[in-house]
């Protein structure tokens, strides 16, 4: 069963869903996000953000501030 996905989520985090594919077509295996803030503002785009990082198998790495 597919989960829904956050109204406007697709087009408001592009970028975010184009650093996955891209990521996971050349092989790396981590990202690094200056901020939390990049996967989300809601709890469901954050979740939404944290569930299609797993399902492209990259780890996740915030810098420091």
């Amino acid at each position: 069963m597919a989960r829904p996905v956050p109204k406007n989520y697709e087009s408001k985090y592009a970028e975010f869903i184009r650093l996955c594919a891209q990521s996971k077509k050349d092989g790396v295996d981590h990202v690094i996000i200056p901020q939390p803030w990049v996967l989300g503002d809601t709890y469901e785009e954050i979740i939404e953000s944290l569930s299609r990082l797993g399902e492209s198998g990259l780890a996740l790495h915030i810098s420091r501030p």
